[in-house]
């Protein structure tokens, strides 16, 4: 069994760096809109087994609930320290992989995630999806506490650094679904203008995003 985990910051912490675009309604509807659609192409992935969504947030871990992923409350308020802590928590469910992924990839598709769980080898490994910032936008570790998680300025050099140091076989992945993460205007940008009807592009065309990125 693969478990599919998704990390979310509280609601009033998350996005920041969109506040001088969108308020903070705004951002919290955005982030709620992301984790929809990230939910929803896990859901589909014919690969993944059980999918949990670990945040301090009650609102997000109710989404969770509703679209059918087991909300799991972060008792670390770190990322990476509750990325490991729902890896454990399937690790002792007999889970033999771990695929970490953002909750700001709205444009991930179902067979993405199937064909980036395909390329996994061997008995202990990583296959990583690196972020066009030098981040990692999705890792599966197997099992699932094969390596540290290292999410946040320069990861993916620094989860392949882990790797290697921990002898695991080592694969990299890339897809536009996943290779887009919204963090910044121009991200949503490229997000309304990219083909497609994800509840994401739905909300950042009705706030006429495009409209406010040339003015900022």
């Amino acid at each position: 069994m693969i478990a599919a985990i998704i990390p979310v910051k509280a609601l009033p912490r998350a996005k920041s760096r969109l506040g001088a675009l969108l308020s903070g309604p705004e951002r919290r509807a955005l982030v709620l809109a992301m984790l929809g659609d990230v939910l929803a192409a896990v859901g589909a992935a014919r690969s993944i087994g059980q999918v949990g969504v670990i945040s301090a947030d009650a609102t997000v871990l109710a989404l969770a609930t509703a679209r059918g992923a087991e909300a799991l409350p972060d008792r670390a308020h770190d990322l990476n320290a509750a990325l490991t802590q729902a890896a454990a928590h399937y690790a002792a469910r007999g889970a033999a992989a771990a695929l970490a992924l953002p909750a700001d990839i709205p444009l991930v598709q179902p067979h993405e995630i199937d064909d980036l769980i395909g390329t996994r080898m061997t008995a202990r490994g990583m296959v990583i999806a690196p972020s066009r910032d030098g981040g990692t936008n999705a890792l599966l570790a197997w099992p699932p506490l094969a390596l540290p998680f290292l999410f946040g300025v320069d990861s993916h050099a620094r989860h392949l650094a882990a790797a290697r140091e921990r002898g695991l076989a080592v694969r990299e992945f890339r897809t536009p679904g996943i290779e887009l993460d919204v963090d910044r205007p121009d991200d949503l940008l490229l997000l309304a203008e990219t083909d497609g009807e994800t509840e994401t592009q739905r909300l950042v065309r009705e706030l006429c995003v495009a409209e406010r990125v040339m003015c900022v």
